[in-house]
């Protein structure tokens, strides 16, 4: 049980992020958070930060803010990353409904050719605050986990 700890320790000290050094990545993603959004990742070494821009239905929009951990070495690494998650979207009565979550993305990243990188992630969120659209909805936020899958696609420079 300790050796097997110990190996995965310095696996993960000594694991390689999107590339060696630093640098930026720009993508995209499906699903997850938003039907679809933008992606902007700077990174270093083993570590980034992912900023994300999405809509679910063009009404409303969401920003993402996620630092991730890359484990392991080779084509294909773990991710996990912990951040949070902020969505607006305007009503016909003029008020806009906000909602803040706690965002937990868990996937791989695949490393597929130079600069090119697919996905996949299991987003794991739980509402922190609701503000609704609808001043007389008083219904409680709902705490429990809601897992989100998304895929992506990042382009390195």
């Amino acid at each position: 049980m300790a050796a097997t700890l110990c190996a995965v320790a310095s696996s993960s000290l000594s694991a390689q992020g999107p590339d060696a050094g630093e640098g930026i990545r720009f993508g995209v993603s499906l699903g997850g958070i938003s039907t679809v959004a933008l992606t902007v990742e700077p990174f270093w070494d083993s570590r980034s930060v992912e900023i994300s821009l999405g809509t679910w239905s063009f009404r409303d929009a969401s920003v993402s803010v996620v630092g991730k951990q890359y484990l392991g070495a080779g084509a294909a690494k773990p991710v996990v990353g912990a951040g949070l998650w902020v969505v607006g979207s305007a009503s016909d009565e003029g008020r806009t409904g906000w909602a803040l979550v706690l965002r937990v993305p868990i996937g791989l990243d695949w490393a597929m050719a130079d600069h090119h990188a697919l996905g996949a992630f299991l987003n794991v969120n739980r509402g922190l605050w609701v503000r609704r659209s609808d001043p007389s909805d008083d219904i409680p936020l709902n705490r429990r986990l809601v897992p989100l899958p998304e895929i992506y696609y990042r382009y390195r420079r």
